[in-house]
């Protein structure tokens, strides 16, 4: 067993009821003997609570929706990568008063979508429904792979829209990755509206929610034949990612 110091992590976030950040950080502290390690949520309902807990003493935080891109504002450094995504999930404290942010996503995604292709050719083009955070982090993987990505939002805010989503659009993108909530426990229910009509044996469906196993994105790929994937194990990837980062800096 080590003699450790009390080393302090958490998640920041709203709501945090369906994050598996705290049971799956408490289990590693414990297979690897690690006394005085703890994780806590902090759920916060507005962006201008973060400095309160980023004045506590805690060593790493995760990050996660809504505040990936609105945390920026409440550091003093970033990672040139994180910098270029312009999203955030990873914090560790640098001093008394600094944090520097990383960005752990894209990697668990480009881990995962390896692991996820082995062997078989990965889609030329892929579209990616959202654009916040998380899909700012897989579009910068997608483009490191060398997949061409669009991206879809209700909001006019990505490359189209949900309503110019056609039939030669999703023929003409095989990976459709859901980086939306819709689908998240306890709503179900919902599910981004694409012509899943089109989706074809050739598709690969990926989802970033993992609760539940397979949402109704992925269960309308599913009975159309396609490839699909929750987003368990990038959360798993990217949380090994961010490990290795506090790791670095807390030298334990």
């Amino acid at each position: 067993m080590s003699d450790s110091p009390c080393m302090k992590f958490g998640l920041i976030g709203y709501p945090l009821g369906h994050s598996f950040s705290k049971p799956y950080f408490e289990s590693k502290f414990q297979r690897e003997g690690l006394i005085g390690f703890e994780y806590n949520n902090y759920p916060l309902e507005r962006s201008d609570r973060i400095p309160e807990v980023l004045h506590t003493y805690v060593h790493g935080l995760n990050v996660t929706i809504p505040y990936k891109s609105s945390v920026i504002r409440y550091i003093n450094d970033i990672d040139s990568t994180a910098w270029s995504i312009g999203a955030v999930n990873t914090l560790v404290r640098t001093g008394t008063y600094s944090w520097k942010g990383y960005n752990t996503d894209w990697l668990g995604f480009r881990d995962s979508m390896k692991a996820w292709f082995g062997n078989e050719a990965a889609p030329e083009n892929a579209l990616i429904l959202g654009t916040g955070g998380v899909a700012k982090a897989i579009r910068f993987a997608l483009s490191a792979l060398g997949i061409a990505s669009a991206s879809v939002s209700s909001q006019g805010k990505g490359d189209f829209t949900y309503e110019r989503l056609t039939k030669k659009l999703i023929s003409d993108h095989h990976l459709i990755i859901n980086a939306t909530p819709l689908g998240m426990l306890p709503e179900t229910e919902r599910a981004p509206m694409i012509p899943y009509e089109s989706i074809t044996k050739a598709h690969w469906l990926f989802d970033v929610i993992y609760n539940p196993a397979n949402t109704l994105f992925l269960t309308h790929g599913i009975h159309m034949g396609a490839h699909t994937k929750n987003g368990l194990d990038m959360l798993h990837r990217q949380a090994e990612h961010a490990w290795s980062i506090w790791k670095t800096y807390g030298k334990f």
